[in-house]
């Protein structure tokens, strides 16, 4: 029998990536949990390292997963054009669950902020000093909004077969991405609550937390696709590897929006009384 496949669809070798994925994706969430919970680790009280195993994991699984893709198409040619049509329907199906799970954070804040709960007197609570929104949180928009459109620039020399050039521009928004982060590190840091002082302090560090951890992917993986340009791997017709950074990156420019519109702004100001 022939050693070719005699379709076009997508029939990847037996891989182990997913298995180890969804236990590096639990060994984070029990690591979360005794962390939060300050549970010891026999017998030791070690802080923040409990979740650093799991998400070490994450981090190898996901490098692991990439270079077989990466493989898969730079190596084997197995990515024909129904496969491509399968990574891109993928890709945006995943970005649509990234999109109900924000949902969920929002609904959570929406809950309280515009007076749905009868436990919610006040919003912000009393004893909270929100921050301004129109100091760091409006910096790193501008920062985001920046990245938008350096990372489209990048594309567009993508698409006319330029790859040198699109890697430095998409390395500056890698390099915007980290800019992000250490301001967002750095308004944590001179918050004057935190998470665990209530409604307000969970949902807003949750919100804006989860979004610095998909600033962070997406600046990896804009990282990964910028030695990928520099190395000429994509062509003007068939770079999909970008398109899905610049997908996510896109997403996650769209959701700070709404965070900084939403939870830094409008319903960030002080205060409104629903107690009547």
């Amino acid at each position: 029998m022939s050693a070719h496949a005699k379709h076009p669809f997508h029939m990847v070798n037996p891989s182990p990536w997913p298995a180890v994925g969804a236990f590096a994706a639990l060994l984070t969430a029990v690591g979360a949990v005794m962390f939060f919970h300050k549970m010891p680790v026999f017998g030791m009280e070690l802080g923040i390292i409990k979740i650093v195993p799991g998400m070490a994991l994450i981090l190898f699984t996901m490098a692991m997963w990439w270079r077989d893709v990466i493989k898969e198409s730079i190596v084997e040619h197995a990515h024909t054009a129904e496969t491509s049509t399968g990574l891109r329907m993928g890709m945006a199906l995943f970005i649509a669950s990234e999109v109900m799970f924000f949902v969920a954070f929002f609904w959570a804040f929406f809950h309280n902020a515009l007076g749905f709960s009868t436990s919610t007197l006040q919003w912000p609570p009393q004893g909270i000093v929100p921050l301004d929104a129109w100091e760091l949180p409006f910096y790193n928009t501008v920062i985001l909004l920046t990245s938008g459109g350096t990372v489209t620039r990048a594309h567009l020399f993508i698409e006319r077969g330029n790859n040198k050039a699109a890697a430095r521009w998409i390395f500056l928004t890698a390099a915007l991405g980290a800019l992000f982060l250490g301001l967002q590190a750095y308004e944590y840091s001179h918050a004057s609550f935190k998470l665990t002082d209530g409604i307000y302090p969970s949902a807003f560090y949750l919100a804006t937390g989860f979004h610095g951890f998909h600033v962070f992917v997406g600046t990896i993986f804009l990282i990964v696709c910028g030695f990928r340009a520099a190395n000429n791997q994509f062509s003007a017709h068939k770079h999909i590897g970008f398109q899905a950074a610049a997908w996510y990156w896109h997403f996650v420019d769209v959701v700070w929006l709404f965070l900084f519109v939403w939870v830094y702004w409008l319903l960030g100001l002080p205060i409104r009384n629903f107690g009547g």
